[in-house]
Parts: structure tokens; sequence; C-alpha cells
């Protein structure tokens, strides 16, 4: 039995070293194959690939699987993530949506206690953003909206929570907003509470100044900033942003319009305020000599008796 074992093992160990040696000379032939620049053998490589590839695709099999539903729990795992995320904005929105109700029903019944009267025209039309100009010197942004829709330069838009610009260009199908952050943007301000008018002034920042303010001492970072209405342009009340004080102290307009989503814009149809002509007869006499408005005086003694 000793005798058989050591004859295994004499003709084991040569068998192994043969076989280690053609696996490398085969490895080392295939390597050179692989490295030669040469037509000849660049064809013969296309063929050994052509056959041998496609024969592998059962090797594969387990690597593409496994490969694969590791993905798919990539991405059920932000799935989950993200239902999350949107579980809890949804909680949000309804929070929003009742106090956005209350507001609106106390809104009503304010403005019916005053007896307001809206105007009618203030009507708008919803456009779609189609392209951004992307210049860092002139700010504006294109809407699928134009005069077959009746829009008019200067028209204020807005993204549903603040104003946005103005109409500055109208074409057949589409016009171009000039956006509050560009160089030529002036816009007529009253900052609330204080009641200070000011002029929102681009300078192709995030954030305009504040120019023009008459005291500045009466205005804090965190005040509401409106539309005027001055010179006829842009609806009275319109939301702006908030006041807020960049770090060389000068104060600055926080923009209530979201600027990296503009996906819709609404166009607000502003005709204009109906000016009062100055020579109406408000108090005084017609061109007839006649009429005065108030008591009349005895001119007289006749007219005392």
């Amino acid at each position: 039995m000793a005798k058989d074992r050591n004859s295994s093992s004499d003709y084991t160990g040569p068998l192994r070293r043969l076989l280690m040696t053609v696996l490398i000379l085969a490895l080392g032939a295939i390597f050179l194959v692989w490295r030669i620049d040469s037509p000849r053998v660049e064809r013969f490589r296309a063929q050994i690939t052509d056959r041998v590839v496609p024969n592998l695709e059962w090797a594969m099999a387990p690597v593409t699987g496994t490969v694969n539903l590791f993905r798919d729990f990539q991405s059920y795992q932000r799935l989950s993530e993200q239902n999350q995320e949107l579980r809890s904005e949804l909680r949000q929105m309804q929070a929003w949506k009742e106090a956005a109700l209350q507001l609106e029903q106390e809104n009503a019944r304010l403005l019916d206690l005053n007896n307001v009267r809206l105007d009618p025209r203030l009507t708008y039309i919803t456009g779609v953003v189609l392209a951004d100009s992307g210049s860092p010197f002139r700010q504006s942004v294109l809407l699928n909206v134009g005069k077959r829709d009746g829009l008019v330069d200067g028209w204020a838009t807005m993204d549903g929570i603040g104003l946005v610009g103005r109409i500055s260009g109208v074409a057949e199908n589409t016009s171009r907003v000039i956006l509050l952050t560009d160089a030529s943007s002036r816009i007529p301000a009253i900052i609330q509470p204080s009641g200070q008018r000011a002029i929102i002034a681009g300078d192709n920042s995030p954030a305009p100044p504040v120019d023009f303010l008459e005291n500045p001492d009466l205005v804090r970072p965190g005040d509401r900033v409106i539309s005027s209405g001055d010179g006829g342009v842009f609806p009275a009340g319109v939301l702006i942003g908030q006041v807020a004080a960049d770090p060389g102290g000068r104060l600055r307009v926080r923009l209530a319009a979201d600027y990296e989503r503009l996906e819709f814009l609404r166009v607000l149809r502003h005709l204009g305020n109906e000016t009062v002509p100055q020579d109406s007869q408000v108090v005084g006499a017609s061109e007839g000599g006649a009429d005065f408005i108030g008591p009349r005086l005895p001119d007289s003694d006749s007219d005392r008796q």
C-alpha cells in the first residue's frame, strides 16, 4: 500500500506542473494575440469574439441577474424614501389647504363688510415657459402665448405666488418676459407695514436692491414688499417679496417667486387705471354762467323779506 501511494504522488506532481505550464503559455498567447496591432490579427480577434461571446450568455446570466437585483433593491429603497417624503409633503399641503380656505373665507367676509368693489378687468392667462435666455447680462424667458391671446407689452407676470417680471416683446404665438432681476427692470413698490415707497431695481442678481427709500430707518428685514401701481404699468398689491439685508448692509428683496422652477407663468391683463380729467366741474359754474353748487345767499333787502 505504501508503494502505491508513493507511485501516485510521483505522477501527480509532474502532471500539475505540466498543466500549470500549459495554462501559463495559453494565457500568454492570448495576451499576445490581444495586444498585437495587425489587420489580420484584428480580423482573427473579431471572429473569435463573434463565436465565443454569444455562447457565454448562460455564464453571464447569474452575474447579470445579481446586478439587476441589486439595482432593483436600490430603486425600491429610493421609491420608499420618496414615498415617505411625498406623504410628509401631502400632510403639509393639507394643513396649508385648510389654512388657505380659512383665509379665503375670512377675506370674503371682510370684503363683504367693507363693500369692496374689485376690478373685473384684472384677469389672467397662463402660459408655459419655453426657454430661458441664459445670458448673464439679460435675464428673460419665453412664453407660448402672444398676440393671438391678446397680450400687450408691459403686462405683469406671476408664477402663482409672486411677481416675476413684465412682458417686453410680443410675437404672434410667443412673448418675452423681462425678469425682475434684469438690469433694465425698475418696479415701483410699497414696503409694508411702514408704507415706504421705493424702486426695486434689478442688477442681474437673485436679490435686487431697494432704491430711493424716503426713510430707510423705518424699513426692517422681513417687511413685505408689494407693487404700488404707480405709472399704471403694474397692478397694485401684487406680492414681490420680503426685505433682506446683504452682508454690506444694503437692503435687498428676497423674491417670492421661485426663479429656479419657472414652468408656468400667469400674465395679468391689466388695462391701466382710468384717469380723471382735470377740467371736470366738481365745484364751479358751467359755461353759461350759472348753476352754483351750494346755498344761495340773498342779494338785496327784498330777498331777505
